[in-house]
């Protein structure tokens, strides 16, 4: 039976709970079951902008957008509905690498810290209310499924969207409408430089048909 949950306003700040996290992370490998069970149920919008923080860079670490990807997905879907989401052993039980995971999360944090300086309470007509608790969800899902695609190779295809999980979840948990907004925006940006980059592979196509043609 799944569990209904109310995102309320947190009293830790998202960089206080990766601290916490990175704090956790003494063996060789980490799992999202883990790193879940650390931030409790009333982490789970934190959690995504903690799944998020790998992907702050121009190119990822192959094979981790997937994971967290699915993961993000599963915790939007849940927002969506105000379940708590069930995660499937493969995502959640999959082992990483917490030598290559950590360096990434302790520069994400040196971020992080400097986001909670300007995250407060605003524009709540963006951040409260079911019908807009189930748009952001569904705008954070989205999101996750654009992290999912494995293109981690192209430049900025896992940043956009690893971005604007970052500003939604940060900004649905924080109730600061401008950083939710943001989040939105970024989505949209996200979704044209994708269909950029899907025209620019079908014009390469044809053109590689003239010429064998």
């Amino acid at each position: 039976m799944t569990t209904k949950i109310g995102f309320q306003d947190t009293d830790r700040s998202t960089s206080a709970v990766l601290e916490e996290v990175i704090a956790s992370m003494d063996g060789e490998h980490v799992t999202l079951r883990q790193i879940l069970q650390i931030m409790g149920e009333s982490g789970l919008l934190l959690l995504c902008g903690l799944l998020s923080l790998p992907f702050l860079v121009p190119v990822s670490i192959p094979g981790v957008s997937t994971v967290f990807g699915a993961g993000i997905v599963l915790i939007g879907v849940a927002i969506t509905f105000n379940r708590f989401p069930w995660l499937p052993a493969k995502v959640a039980d999959r082992q990483l690498d917490t030598g290559r995971l950590v360096p990434v999360l302790e520069r994400g944090l040196k971020i992080l810290r400097k986001v909670d300086r300007y995250v407060r309470p605003r524009l709540l007509g963006l951040t409260t209310g079911a019908v807009v608790n189930r748009i952001n969800g569904l705008v954070l899902t989205a999101a996750g499924v654009l992290l999912m695609m494995p293109l981690s190779f192209i430049p900025f295809s896992n940043t956009l969207p690893g971005v604007a999980i970052l500003l939604l979840s940060t900004g649905i948990s924080q109730r600061d409408g401008a950083v939710v907004a943001a989040g939105h925006l970024m989505v949209v940006l996200a979704l044209l430089y994708f269909g950029a980059l899907a025209y620019a592979a079908v014009a390469a196509g044809q053109s590689l048909d003239l010429f064998g043609g």
